[in-house]
């Protein structure tokens, strides 16, 4: 008996991706076994995090329809920032999905439509003139346009307003915004302008002024079940290591994150307010700094991406071989996760999502 003892308590605890893959398949098995989805249907907004192929056809350097991206992903290159799923894609497996949540640039029919549609754009942001410097892409005021459209032709299938409310009161709503307001837009060296207007603290103001129009829009357009992801330590991207260096080799550039910072506090209050406004629906906040967080203890590599990137766009170079051991790896490329890194961010959200079913 002492010695079998001995050997269990010297067996390692559980790493927090042990831990993460129990959740992840316990969730999966309802899927497998023929389980209806937790929600009849699911509606992505967002920026390059959660772009499914919306921004394939645009005139812009943001896009990633080509090799190396995709080399995980069965259908190849489609427009996703990584080299598999998004986390967009890991949320709604795990609400038990069989198919992803088509773009909104494929036309998706009218069978797709009543499932839900992802609307998210590379470069996007809350502010119209985010990220317009690489070409076009599909800001929130627009991609909440394009929802407009999809809800109007929701009600001509279902043949009412009414009953088109009564079924999207019932699909997730998930919105990933912000991070280019920061990224493509204030800190940008060019963006004196807008610095000298606003310190962090007031252009957080001002961008939740902005997002919380956007989402009572998104509201009355229907979204009873919404989750609002926070901005990530955009000061620990590879881009921003690169480009601006790290004190005392600490791991991030902390000035970065310390400049998001006042944007996810005022977040979390906004979340908070709209919980207390509308009895009728639920909104939940989803901790992007947390995920960033614990990634950085998982992933053995943190600041070196899996593919060769170009020096102007921190994109992956067309048709390069990316790194071979991918598991390893935090970021694909000079902004985005690996899909290993979403698949340890997916579980960490998920439970907020839970609790707004």
């Amino acid at each position: 008996m002492g010695s079998r003892r001995s050997s269990l308590h010297s067996r390692p605890p559980p790493t927090l991706s042990m831990l993460i893959a129990v959740v992840v398949v316990a969730l999966a098995a309802g899927a497998a076994d023929g389980f209806a989805p937790r929600v009849p249907c699911y509606f992505i907004f967002g920026d390059s995090l959660f772009d499914n192929g919306n921004n394939n056809n645009l005139s812009t350097v943001t896009k990633v329809n080509y090799s190396p991206y995709g080399v995980d992903f069965p259908a190849g290159p489609t427009g996703r920032f990584s080299n598999g799923r998004t986390t967009a894609d890991l949320i709604g497996e795990m609400l038990g999905f069989r198919k992803f949540i088509p773009p909104f640039a494929s036309n998706p029919d009218e069978r797709q439509i009543l499932v839900g549609v992802n609307y998210a754009s590379g470069s996007a942001g809350i502010l119209f003139e985010s990220g317009k410097l690489g070409g076009d892409n599909i800001d929130l005021d627009h991609q909440l346009k394009n929802h407009e459209v999809t809800v109007s032709r929701i009600a001509q299938i279902l043949g009412s307003k009414q009953a088109a409310g009564e079924h999207l009161g019932q699909c997730l709503y998930i919105c990933n915004m912000g991070n280019n307001d920061y990224l493509n837009n204030y800190i940008l060296p060019q963006s004196t302008e807008i610095r000298n207007r606003y310190n962090p603290d007031q252009f957080a103001a001002h961008l939740i002024t902005r997002y919380s129009a956007q989402i009572n829009r998104m509201y009355k357009l229907g979204a009873r079940k919404v989750a609002l992801a926070g901005v990530s330590n955009i000061g620990c991207t590879p881009r921003l290591i690169a480009a601006v260096g790290t004190d005392d080799g600490a791991t991030c550039v902390e000035s970065a994150n310390q400049v998001v910072a006042p944007f996810n506090t005022r977040l979390r209050s906004l979340v908070s307010q709209l919980n207390s406004i509308y009895h009728d629906a639920k909104f939940a906040y989803l901790d992007s700094v947390l995920v960033g967080t614990l990634a950085l203890k998982e992933f053995r590599i943190t600041r070196k991406t899996c593919c060769q990137v170009s020096t102007v766009t921190g994109l992956c170079l067309p048709n390069t071989r990316p790194c071979t051991f991918r598991r390893s790896h935090l970021f694909w490329d000079a902004y985005h996760p690996t899909d290993f890194a979403n698949r340890l961010g997916a579980p960490i959200y998920y439970p907020a999502i839970q609790r707004i079913l």
